[in-house]
């Protein structure tokens, strides 16, 4: 047997001793030591996604962790290997598949959302989801390799360029990834956030902010960029305001990228994109290139994720952290220790 963090129903989670599967052919065992808490944990924790997860499901994805063991046929691992998963497992059938978008296969197990995840002490994957970690990167920040893959793979679906004026309105855990990934790529950004602790924190990460409820942002973005607007907006907030602002300081051209999840349809000024011959694309999860990519820039420091880091929690301690979380305040990433002996200290 092995503890988990299990979703129960809408604003109830509990744990729970559930069973440890063995390994079998082409799986490993993992023990994850970080688990990190993301929005979508949270939508799932108000019910908003009960028509995927079944009821009692083990939560989490975001996660660092190592090898204990190896099923058979399974290559290139032993036990000890620090690693990531990138938390997708396909068909390899779909039409989306069969055009190379296995990402968002039509008929995609998002490992931690449609099947079982990390939050537990003993976790068993697939070995193609094992993604490499460097030895000496730290597992504490190794659990935020997960939604760097997301901001890299946002960066790269708006198409960033170098010298690019971007916006990315929303400066929570995701959209401060999506800002420090899009400077790496050499444009220049700003974040639009509601919350002082989070414009205080992206500013000590060297990142320009502005309060929405302080300034008129589209304003602003015209004197920054001597009227043209921005080049390209990230929309990360998950709210209808979120959309307008994205929208609104886009110039000619411009590329607007949705992030969040939208638990709602959103009114959205189509004639502003007429007008402006604006482009909307989504952009959903991450590939390996992604993946590597992300370990890559948290490795280098180029994404100091410990910097993002509010708190680390003992699994038992797990249900209170979602309610914390949920309540916002002073908090950007909660970690669950998922270790069998929680000292408190980070591996």
């Amino acid at each position: 047997m092995t503890l988990a963090v299990r979703y129960v129903s809408a604003r109830v989670l509990d744990t729970a001793a559930v069973e440890e599967a063995p390994p079998g052919r082409g799986e490993v065992v993992l023990a994850p030591a970080y688990v990190g808490i993301c929005g979508t944990d949270l939508h799932i924790f108000h019910g908003d996604m009960d028509a995927r997860v079944g009821a009692p499901a083990v939560l989490g994805h975001e996660m660092a962790g190592r090898v204990v063991a190896v099923g058979e046929g399974v290559e290139g691992w032993r036990p000890g290997d620090p690693v990531t998963v990138m938390p997708l497992r396909w068909d390899d059938s779909c039409p989306a598949c069969r055009a190379g978008h296995q990402h968002i296969c039509q008929h995609l197990d998002f490992i931690g959302i449609d099947s079982p995840g990390a939050m537990q002490h003993r976790w068993t994957v697939p070995a193609s989801t094992l993604v490499r970690l460097p030895g000496d990167l730290p597992l504490d920040r190794a659990a935020l390799v997960e939604p760097t893959a997301v901001a890299v793979h946002d960066v790269g679906r708006a198409q960033v360029r170098e010298g690019e004026k971007v916006v990315v309105v929303g400066g929570g855990p995701v959209g401060v990834l999506i800002a420090l990934v899009a400077r790496g790529a050499g444009a220049d950004v700003r974040v639009v956030e509601l919350s002082a602790h989070r414009r205080l924190l992206a500013e000590e990460l060297g990142l320009q902010t502005w309060d929405p409820v302080a300034v008129d942002v589209p304003e602003l973005v015209r004197e920054w960029t001597g009227e043209a607007g921005a080049d390209v907006a990230f929309e990360v907030s998950g709210a209808q305001a979120g959309v307008e602002c994205a929208v609104d300081v886009l110039g000619v051209r411009g590329r607007l990228c949705l992030v969040a999840i939208h638990a709602r349809p959103r009114e959205v000024n189509l004639h502003r994109f007429f007008w402006r011959e604006l482009t909307l694309v989504g952009a959903r999860l991450y590939d390996r290139s992604d993946f590597e990519r992300a370990v890559a820039l948290v490795a280098d420091g180029t994404v100091p994720a410990g910097r993002l880091i509010s708190k680390v929690v003992p699994l038992a301690e797990a249900p209170a952290a979602f309610e914390a979380l949920e309540g916002g305040g002073d908090v950007m990433k909660i970690l669950v220790d998922c270790s069998n002996d929680f000292r408190g200290a980070r591996a």
